[in-house]
């Protein structure tokens, strides 16, 4: 009688064998793509979860779009159907995908090494941890790498109450820090937060933008004994739907922050890296953040890397006497992940991506107007910086509307995890200008649908 593990393993090996031989495939049959589609749905549905494919809604001319391919600013399904990519990966692809100035550091470092012992000093490391600390503002120095954004999120909430001594932690409404538990304490959407209640103790939620309400929380918890730790904002909310503070609100908080001794966070996870027309948003604020967090397009679209860097009057000597104290992530600033963010950093200053970003966002910025002013009734409000945009809709339904009108016509961009009412523009700062003129003819076309679909 055969074991249930051995008929298991022989199985996984016919599987194995038949997935690893499209990955070395230089061009698939046919039948192989079909399958893969086949295949990749009933994975969904059976394996990940079936929820997934009813969240995502892309539908191509195919049975369910599969993404295989990509390059520059577009992407591409097993069948060649080729994708103007708006949606950047909620801001991964700032320097476009596999970017080529920087995907040759990456295949150089695997050929060498990939990852580290944990025991000994990895160069590459203390390189990007140098360079991290002359581009960024003030007297930002110390840095700590992690995989995902949730994990650097948590290291900086970590590090501040280290740091301060205190523990009561004050995010804002609508902000969005990740989903592990720290983070989605300190998150400011119910959806998100109530299945997991009671989260993180001593958090506290305030209005973003309005100074006076982050005022006097601070004072009411000052009053009852509650010092408070760490402020965390994002410079610019983008899940919320790409909220801009009022001018100076930043300014405001660091000066409150200063007045009570609070470390300041800034979430720059999708800000940074020249999104948003300066290296990191902070510096366009003119405002020094006690710890900054970066990622996404820190790992220059290929790789996961992100982390957290500090000033050092918070790095405890407790963490000087246990280093792992404050993390210890087996893969966090691994040779090739930090050999993608070196290459990354290296290819946004040479080429001025901030600048790229500042001037494409102004262009596509004035053609977005003009659609507005067409489109008054299907077009509520467009903002944004940079390359950091959104559209906004009078509901859902037209959001998602609009988004499956321009799936239709090849163009990828989506709202928020958990409502379309703001579409977000996030394309390469690479993009051209040809790219972002035929994205605004297709978005004519969208928005005529929409208009017509909803009766607006």
């Amino acid at each position: 009688m055969t074991c249930p593990k051995e008929t298991g393993a022989e199985k996984a090996e016919v599987i194995l064998d038949r997935v690893l031989g499209y990955i070395l495939s230089d061009e698939l049959k046919e039948e192989d793509k079909d399958r893969i589609v086949r295949d990749s749905v009933e994975n969904y549905d059976n394996f990940i979860n079936p929820g997934w494919l009813k969240y995502r809604k892309s539908i191509s001319t195919n049975e369910a779009f599969v993404e295989w391919e990509d390059h520059g600013s577009c992407f591409a399904d097993l069948y060649g159907e080729e994708f103007i990519d708006c949606l950047g990966g909620f801001g991964i692809y700032t320097f476009g995908h596999r970017n080529p100035e920087i995907l040759k550091y990456v295949e150089r470092q695997l050929k060498r090494q990939a990852l580290h012992s944990q025991e000994l000093l990895d160069p590459l490391r203390g390189y990007l941890a140098r360079v991290m600390s002359a581009i960024t503002p003030g007297d930002l120095q110390y840095c700590f790498f992690t995989n995902g954004g949730a994990e650097a999120v948590e290291m900086a909430l970590k590090l501040a109450r280290i740091g301060t001594k205190r523990r009561h932690i004050i995010s804002s409404v609508g902000g969005f820090h990740g989903k592990s538990m720290g983070a989605i304490s300190v998150g400011g959407k119910a959806v998100y937060r109530l299945p997991y209640l009671p989260l993180v103790q001593q958090v506290s939620h305030v209005i973003y933008g309005d100074i006076g309400d982050l005022r006097k929380t601070v004072k009411k918890l000052a009053s009852v004994g509650e010092e408070t730790a760490a402020v965390i904002l994002e410079p610019i909310q983008g899940e919320a739907g790409i909220i801009i503070p009022p001018e100076g609100y930043l300014k405001e908080v660091r000066e409150l922050c200063d007045e009570y001794a609070i470390c300041l966070i800034f979430d720059e996870i999708q800000t940074g890296m020249g999104r948003t027309g300066s290296s990191f948003r902070c510096i366009a604020e003119d405002v020094t953040p006690d710890i900054m967090i970066y990622g996404k397009a820190f790992g220059g679209g290929i790789m996961p890397i992100t982390g957290i860097i500090a000033r050092p009057h918070l790095w405890d000597e407790a963490l000087v006497e246990n280093p792992w104290l404050l993390g210890s992530p087996t893969f966090g600033g691994n040779p090739l992940a930090c050999s993608a963010a070196l290459g990354a950093l290296s290819f946004m200053i040479k080429h001025d991506v901030p600048r790229m970003a500042r001037e494409k966002g102004e262009y596509f910025m004035k053609g977005l107007k003009v659609l507005r002013e067409k489109y008054p009734s299907v077009i509520t409000d467009v903002r944004g910086t940079g390359l950091m945009i959104g559209v906004e809709f009078p509901s859902n339904a037209a959001g998602y509307s609009f988004a499956k009108g321009m799936f239709a016509r090849r163009v990828m961009t989506a709202g928020t995890l958990n409502n379309a009412v703001t579409i977000r523009f996030e394309p390469a700062a690479t993009i051209d200008c040809a790219d972002l003129d035929l994205v605004l003819f297709r978005m004519d076309e969208a928005l005529a649908d929409t208009k017509k679909e909803q009766g607006l």
